[in-house]
């Protein structure tokens, strides 16, 4: 007789456990979609088997169930099957992001209904491919390509960080490595950090690979297509996903090379429940099939530098351009001298020139500021009060166009008031620089030059991005203003110039990461000029030039960079040193908030010891609460190797707090981007 070990479909905490069912049909596997009874009115449910074993005594560390108590399994279900390695995976997460079975497994599920047969959606129906395929390699790609196929050969798991400079040509080795998997018959991940980025990616592989063994997986395809395309996937018809961080979760077998492009985006870590980090999945999975990750950036993260340092990673550098075109030069406008010139405006003098000439001469310029909307907050100038969401707490944003304030957590929007709701002052006023001013400027300055905006307000469907992309791709448009969607991978000839309008919106932002995140956008932005055959130039516009993140990216220097970051990191007991824990408690009354968290914290200290409590920071208030609702949050510094055994407390004490019925959920972030 065999048992089965079930995942039962349910979202709460109650029921996240394995629960044991007799298996009468021998075609039921690991991975298996199920029905089964549950409970005492034996209400059917449905779920996924965990493991199988040929005993009903669990073993060590197991809850036995007396045989005759133990119910048969209803019925099979092959619609959706899982594998044995993703059943792995699911509770592997578990354990290391204190989440649920089922909110594991669910990753892997397709959302929206099955199509009727010969009714499939196919998302990029009408793609044809664009791809020449050079002559040769680089000497750099090749050594790049020998290293990694040594490894796919050899069928080793291996890590390896690609370090290359803007243009430098990873996208080649990716597919090199790709095309070696595809011979060996396994199959690849390609992931990039934004979905914009997915159309110039997916045309570029059906070029090389053919359209029909390719697939996509990403949020912004409708339920129908991303159930399609993961039927697709799970049946063997295609053998190259290509996918934002949602890919890494695609259901293929054998998988061979899992690539993250762009590795350093923080895109790549999951901001709602499963807060996963996608590196930590697509590694867990290869172990599994002895696959080959690889990362791949300009300007990787201070944590996977790091772990090349420590052997964990294997470092493979690109230091050159394929075609031998000198990178960016790029210059520091210092916007403290432009106000003592008189110069108010957005443009210093010198992106101003710069433009002028570029645009002269027929080539194109992108313009990167980082935050959407006309104005980033809105302030009363007579008590100083900034108008907020009320749902939220975080300040709103003003958007010319549609004369409102807007909240670009929750996407309300509110009247600008005339007069201050605090004191009822009439000076109302409006600071910062947003996208909409900014092509407000350029579209004055510039009247002749077609200008575009490439943010979240103007992008609402994949047809948006795509024809926005296209009009510059096609010269139509000469000047393109964005937030960090022009930062990332986009690959346009013809583009002369990039200006950074503000680099101290994310210079001065409160987070322990915030000197590399602007070390990664001015050199990831500057790394779109220049692509052809002429050099580009930059203009980074700040009022803090003397900055070691600016400094080191005016002179492509990444290794002066990460040599001050790491230092501070160390002496912060920042990552890669620690693990960061972020523990948010959320209740209708804050006392309650407040109270939840501040027992967490006591608990922690006497479960972890005296010597751990110094690395729990006392509860604060957490400016991103919704609805009436109030949050709290601890973070606790979890030194190397206690991580696991941190998390397993935490769920400890969620457990209790189930079990109490207390009227406060509890969620668990570990290494967050952000604790606002």
């Amino acid at each position: 007789m065999r048992y089965a070990d079930i995942i039962i479909e349910n979202k709460g905490r109650h029921t996240d456990n394995l629960f044991t069912y007799r298996v009468n049909d021998a075609s039921v596997q690991v991975g298996d979609r199920v029905t089964v009874p549950f409970g005492p009115h034996n209400r059917e449910k449905t779920g996924y088997v965990y493991r199988i074993r040929e005993s009903a005594d669990p073993g060590t560390g197991g809850q036995s169930c007396p045989p005759e108590k133990i119910k048969d399994i209803l019925c099979r279900d092959d619609s959706i099957p899982l594998t044995e390695e993703i059943m792995i995976t699911a509770g592997w997460m578990k354990q290391r992001y204190g989440i649920t079975f089922w909110e594991g497994v669910r990753c892997f599920i397709p959302a929206g209904p099955p199509a009727k047969a010969g009714k499939e959606k196919e998302p990029y129906q009408g793609l044809t491919g664009s791809y020449e395929k050079p002559k040769h390699l680089t000497e750099e790609q090749q050594v790049a390509a020998d290293r990694i196929g040594q490894a796919i050969r050899e069928e080793k798991q291996e890590n390896f960080l690609i370090h290359g400079v803007t243009s430098s040509g990873k996208t080649e080795v990716y597919m090199e490595a790709i095309d070696q998997c595809l011979n060996r018959g396994k199959t690849a991940i390609m992931l990039v950090p934004e979905i914009a980025l997915t159309t110039q990616m997916m045309e570029r592989f059906a070029g090389r690979f053919g359209k029909d063994r390719l697939a996509v997986m990403h949020s912004k395809l409708t339920r129908r297509e991303r159930y399609d395309e993961w039927q697709r996937i799970r049946h063997g018809k295609a053998q190259i996903v290509v996918g934002a961080r949602m890919g890494v979760f695609a259901p293929l077998e054998n998988i061979g090379v899992i690539i993250m492009d762009e590795e350093h985006e923080a895109t790549y870590k999951a901001d709602m429940t499963p807060k996963y980090e996608t590196v930590d999945v697509a590694l867990k999975r290869l172990k599994f099939y002895n696959g080959v990750l690889i990362l791949g950036s300009a300007t990787p993260s201070v944590v996977s530098y790091e772990r090349c340092r420590e052997g964990i990673y294997q470092l493979i550098e690109l230091k050159h351009r394929y075609n031998q075109t000198p990178l960016p030069e790029v210059k520091i406008a210092d916007m403290r001298e432009e106000l003592k010139a008189g110069n108010a405006t957005i443009f210093s003098r010198a992106l101003h020139r710069e433009m002028k000439e570029c645009l002269a001469s027929g080539r194109q310029v992108i313009l990167f500021q980082n935050r959407r909307g006309y104005s980033s907050f809105i302030s009363c100038r007579e008590c100083g009060t900034v108008l907020k969401c009320p749902k939220c707490g975080i300040s709103l944003t003003y958007h010319k166009r549609s004369e409102s304030a807007v909240c670009h957590y929750c996407g309300r929007k509110f009247p600008v008031p005339e007069r201050c709701p605090e004191c009822g002052s009439s000076y109302i006023r409006y600071f910062g620089i947003g996208t909409e001013q900014v092509e407000e400027a350029a579209s004055s300055f510039f009247p002749e030059a077609p200008v575009d905006r490439l943010d979240l307000d103007a992008i609402k469907t994949r047809r948006d991005l795509d024809r926005i992309l296209g009009r510059f791709a096609r010269g139509e448009t000469k000047i393109l203003i964005g937030t960090q969607l022009v930062a990332k991978g986009l690959d346009f000839q013809n583009v002369g110039l990039v200006g950074v309008i503000a680099a101290d919106a994310t210079l001065n932002i409160p987070d322990y990461r915030s000197a590399e995140r602007t070390f990664q956008l001015v050199t990831q932005v500057a790394g779109r000029a220049g692509r052809g055959d002429q050099q580009g130039k930059v203009i980074v516009q700040t009022y803090e030039p003397e900055h070691y993140a600016l400094t080191a990216a005016k002179n492509h220097d990444y290794s002066a960079f990460f040599r001050q970051e790491i230092k501070m990191r160390q002496f912060m007991d920042y990552p890669p040193f620690t693990d960061l824990i972020l523990v948010n408690f959320t209740a209708a009354a804050e006392e309650t908030a407040l109270a939840a968290a501040e027992r967490c914290r006591k608990y922690m200290e006497r479960a972890m010891g005296a010597e751990y409590a110094r690395q729990i920071l006392d509860p604060r208030v957490s400016v991103n609460f919704k609805g009436d609702d109030f949050r709290y949050y601890i973070l606790i510094k979890c030194p190397r190797g206690s991580r696991n055994l941190c998390i397993y407390y935490l769920d400890n004490f969620a457990q209790i707090l189930m079990r109490e019925k207390a009227e406060c959920s509890m969620n668990i972030d570990v290494n967050p981007y952000s604790t606002l």
